[in-house]
């Protein structure tokens, strides 16, 4: 999908409110409420992707009791 363009950047290193430069969590958190669908895409695939791994590697690593 091509992205649009927002309507009015905002750079990254611009100072906050209070003098100081927004946190890291701070500016993923604007991102992700500017392109929310798509932070929630991602989110979802990666929660599937991480989660199916776990599995795999506990179905991988289970022990095979003699019986």
């Amino acid at each position: 999908m091509p992205e649009r363009p927002s309507p009015q950047p905002t750079p990254a290193a611009a100072p906050a409110a209070g003098g100081e430069n927004p946190s890291f969590v701070k500016l993923a958190m604007r991102n992700m409420v500017r392109k929310g669908r798509q932070s929630l895409l991602h989110f979802g695939l990666t929660a599937l992707g991480l989660s199916g791994f776990l599995l795999l590697i506990a179905w991988l690593g289970r022990p095979s009791l003699p019986g």
